[in-house]
């Protein structure tokens, strides 16, 4: 992976260019960070929508749809996302590389302006977002927050942060809720968006073959003349629990979900987070984990059974879908190989696996320009960007007195079960 080239552009604001021969397209993203709040969740989240949807120079989305079908058939994105006590809205740009235009013209130039004109120029009407826009946006996110308690193994994990995390900034969902999200108005979505201008952390991201000069260009311009007052939350890590809380909710469920939530002990910025995501992932992150082979295969006691550590927050999440005969079993189960593991219960087929096995889903992400752009993407709230020779060295130098160290920080807070009533 090409090494990022890194520029500040205004107080706050970032811009990030990686230069990549092997693709034919090329990718610009524009993540907005900002603090966490149950009161700015939910108008931030139907903010991000609204953005990607429209713009003064397009307004409405027939028209922006022309735009990006003009230039090659490019596409244009949101997501929402938590990243500790931080929520980060991030809007996406994609389209072919300069190189392959037919006449000469800047894809990259244009995307970044077009970038640029749904965050800074959005269609307004009075000193207010477009009514009609914003009830179709509400809608929309109205009927993700319905999807996700669809999917249980979505819900039963969101449930698991909630009652875990309640007291912590961190269990506030990354749309926040139902009841805000329709209390929200044209005007108030219009005073979400300045206060935004004004102090959410930017992180620019640019990839593709072309030199990076015309996005930082565009982007750099952009932001001249707005006052900025950037503010980044610092993430509460809680490092040990008390006594195991156990959480029960019965619903119609043909499959009940076991998710166990743990205090890891440590969290970014600390060096043990690299012994500990390698601690994660011999557990129950590939394959040849220990609740995949045992667990899973040699007992039989769920149909998954996974875990994943949160480098940011401090936590580690197992979770699994079971019988509801096998909860206790399944849960006794998931202990007893932690246990092993702090007893230094490993061998080095198994630490050499999961570290050839981590590798090899870094070198994957390696293939795209969306993998690319996710793998610096994930990194903005480390001390700095690592290429994937970097993380791999680090990976590849942990020892196994630190994985049993990693392990033996475990602390069991919560227990969430979702089963059949």
């Amino acid at each position: 992976m090409n090494t990022i080239q890194r520029k500040t552009l205004a107080d706050g604001v970032s811009f990030s260019g990686v230069q990549d021969s092997r693709f034919k397209t090329m990718r610009l993203s524009a993540s907005i960070i900002t603090p966490l709040s149950a009161d700015t969740a939910s108008e931030n989240a139907l903010l991000c929508g609204m953005l990607s949807r429209s713009c003064k120079q397009y307004p409405d989305f027939t028209a922006l749809s022309k735009k990006l079908e003009s230039l090659y058939g490019a596409e244009l994105s949101a997501s929402v996302r938590k990243a500790g006590d931080n929520q980060v809205l991030t809007i996406s740009a994609a389209g072919i590389d300069d190189r392959y235009t037919l006449d000469g013209e800047s894809v990259t130039k244009e995307l970044s302006e077009l970038l640029c004109s749904v965050i800074f120029e959005p269609n307004l009407a009075d000193g207010a977002f477009v009514e009609s826009e914003v009830e179709q946006e509400r809608r929309q996110l109205l009927d993700v927050l319905d999807s996700e308690f669809n999917e249980k193994r979505t819900y039963a994990n969101a449930q698991l942060i909630k009652n875990m995390c309640k007291d912590e900034v961190f269990g506030i969902k990354r749309y926040g809720t139902a009841e805000k999200i329709n209390a929200a108005t044209p005007r108030s979505l219009y005073q979400t968006w300045q206060r935004l201008l004004k102090t959410a952390v930017f992180e620019i991201l640019y990839i593709g073959d072309s030199a990076p000069d015309k996005a930082e260009a565009v982007f750099a311009a952009a932001f001249k003349g707005i006052e900025r007052e950037p503010a980044m939350a610092q993430t509460e890590i809680v490092r040990t629990a008390g006594e195991p809380k156990h959480i029960t909710e019965e619903i119609d469920v043909a499959q009940s979900k076991l998710v166990m939530g743990f205090r890891a002990g440590t969290a970014l910025p600390d060096k043990e987070v690299y012994a500990t995501a390698l601690m994660c992932a011999i557990l129950g992150g590939t394959a040849n984990s220990k609740l995949f082979c045992n667990v899973r295969e040699k007992q039989s006691l769920c149909y998954y059974c996974g875990s994943r550590y949160d480098k940011v927050k401090g936590l580690v999440i197992i979770d699994s879908g079971v019988e509801g005969e096998n909860i206790e079993k399944l849960e006794a189960g998931v202990l007893k190989e932690i246990e092993d593991m702090k007893n230094g219960v490993i061998t080095d087929f198994e630490i050499s696996a999961t570290k050839m096995a981590i590798i090899n889903s870094y070198q994957t992400s390696n293939d795209t320009v969306g993998g690319i752009e996710s793998w610096y993407a994930s990194q903005f709230f480390d001390s700095s960007f690592k290429t994937i020779a970097e993380m791999s060295a680090i990976i590849n130098a942990v020892t196994k007195e630190e994985i049993v160290a990693a392990a033996n920080r475990l602390a069991l807070d919560t227990v969430y079960v979702l089963k059949n009533r």
